[in-house]
């Protein structure tokens, strides 16, 4: 294994799970409860924008990392999480399909009560991105 490679499985965010959002599996991201209040505090009340950019990563031997970024307009956040796309193909399968996006932490077990939705404002794009997660991941076999 190269060492790129493992330092990317390092860094890659284990959160990652599906949320029943009316009968629709929503990904959703798990923050700590820190990070999660943080950004809530700081998007409370205000009318913004979030743009989500997925930036896909692959070795050509079937190792695919997705590196979402998620800005927050008028809010001054950024955050950036990189996401093993083998393990969790379903969570970018749901993004293409509902083009929604969910934040949530441990303290809501993913709870209506406490998850922040965020709708892609480009729905084409997470498509793109699935059909290019997949063909990476399609060399692996």
């Amino acid at each position: 294994m190269s060492e790129e490679l493992k330092k990317l499985l390092e860094e890659s965010h284990e959160e990652i799970t599906l949320f029943d959002f009316d009968g629709k599996p929503v990904p959703c991201i798990i923050f700590n409860e820190k990070k999660y209040d943080e950004i809530l505090t700081k998007v409370a009340g205000k009318a913004l924008s979030i743009n989500t950019d997925l930036n896909i990563l692959q070795d050509g031997l079937g190792h695919v990392f997705v590196e979402i970024i998620l800005t927050f307009s008028q809010a001054g956040i950024q955050e950036k999480i990189l996401v093993n796309a083998n393990q969790h193909l379903e969570f970018f399968q749901s993004l293409a399909k509902t083009t929604m996006l969910s934040l949530s932490s441990p303290r809501s077990t993913y709870g209506k009560d406490n998850v922040f939705m965020i709708q892609l404002p480009k729905p084409e794009k997470a498509q793109e991105a699935l059909a290019i997660i997949e063909d990476g991941l399609a060399k692996s076999k």
